[in-house]
């Protein structure tokens, strides 16, 4: 299935039906008085998480939704069947936008999470709404309001707890297939990725922790260029990324050095929160040099760097390193699950104040 994570849609919510203008008629009852009853409200738009979907691509074939109208009200005081809402199913992880205002409606995060994204119009009122000592037959009656209509722009963030950050060919692909059951195409030239892969890293009963693979991202991310713009925003809601670094290029010229400086300024340029998320250097392919030579490209390159975040060397197809990257993953992850944990159950410690209202 091709992966989609953006779409534009048209949500359309039910007008609400039209009051009755009736009058009651029946035998031996002359001048029976009004009876017409009101309309039925139009059904609303909701939006609904699914784990089940992992893409927008449903959307690309129909744009336009519409809930069902309220039905108008009938004599004999009968009211309008209230229109049926309608129940949009999108991937958990997708963020609602209103195009028109620019406004961000809201994210589904969780399964079954329902977000109300177009209200229904309200009823009309019946003639027996209106008559009185001095108006015995009435013939006014109310139409019912017309539903919102929205243009919304759906965008999938992928739901993570660690990402995978690096240049084409850094070996993210063959990383997240050796640690997880994700089996993403793997091949020995650049943008192999075309678009983001998910796997899940099983490290024991109960213990577990989702991986994001992104395509490469070259110079020029932050300005378009390459795939690297259209995926980073993938990152964003990711606990911690992993920045990839290939300690053992194919062309000599291409200093590993050079390659992070230029991926911390595209990750910088494109701002929002990705900049300031945790990051860990894993230097891949160590398999390619002796552990002499690997030792001493690690440290020449974490003094150019002035690295002092944690760093990992891994290779991927021998498995070195792999495990020990997965552990210390989870125990992290763990950790700052602890802190959140705790700091949820804090007590509020804030002095009590009277005249605080």
């Amino acid at each position: 299935m091709k992966f989609v994570d953006e779409a534009i849609i048209k949500v359309e919510a039910g007008d609400g039906g039209n009051g009755c203008v009736s009058f009651r008629r029946e035998k031996y009852i002359p001048k029976g008085g009004p009876d017409g009853g009101d309309g039925g409200d139009g059904g609303h738009v909701f939006l609904v998480g699914d784990e089940g979907l992992n893409t927008l691509v449903d959307f690309r074939h129909k744009r336009v939704h519409r809930a069902e109208r309220g039905q108008n009200g009938m004599g004999r005081q009968m009211y309008g069947r209230k229109g049926a809402s309608l129940y949009i199913r999108v991937p958990v992880g997708t963020r609602v936008r209103d195009l028109d205002t620019d406004e961000i409606i809201g994210e589904i995060l969780q399964e079954g999470q329902e977000m109300l994204v177009a209200r229904g119009g309200k009823h009309g009122l019946g003639n027996i709404h209106f008559k009185s000592s001095t108006n015995r037959a009435p013939r006014q009656a109310t139409s019912g309001t017309p539903g919102e209509k929205r243009n919304l722009g759906l965008e999938l963030i992928v739901l993570a707890d660690v990402g995978l950050l690096g240049m084409p060919n850094a070996g993210k692909s063959s990383l997240i297939a050796k640690m997880s059951h994700a089996r993403p195409k793997i091949a020995d030239y650049p943008f192999t990725t075309l678009y983001p892969n998910l796997g899940v890293v099983k490290m024991g009963m109960g213990r577990s922790f989702v991986i994001a693979d992104i395509p490469g991202v070259i110079e020029g991310a932050a300005e378009g260029a390459g795939l690297g713009l259209q995926f980073l925003k993938h990152l964003s809601r990711t606990r911690l990324v992993l920045h990839l670094v290939d300690i053992a290029p194919m062309d000599e010229s291409q200093r590993p050095a050079d390659e992070v400086g230029q991926l911390i300024a595209e990750v910088e340029k494109y701002g929002g929160d990705l900049a300031d998320r945790e990051r860990w250097l894993v230097l891949t392919k160590k398999d390619l040099l002796l552990d002499e030579e690997f030792d001493q490209r690690k440290e020449r390159l974490l003094k150019e760097l002035n690295w002092r975040g944690p760093v990992f060397g891994v290779s991927s197809i021998t498995g070195e390193g792999v495990d020990e990257l997965a552990r210390a993953l989870m125990e992290h992850l763990e950790s700052l699950a602890k802190e959140e944990k705790a700091a949820a159950d804090m007590p509020d410690e804030t002095p009590y104040d009277p005249t605080r209202s």
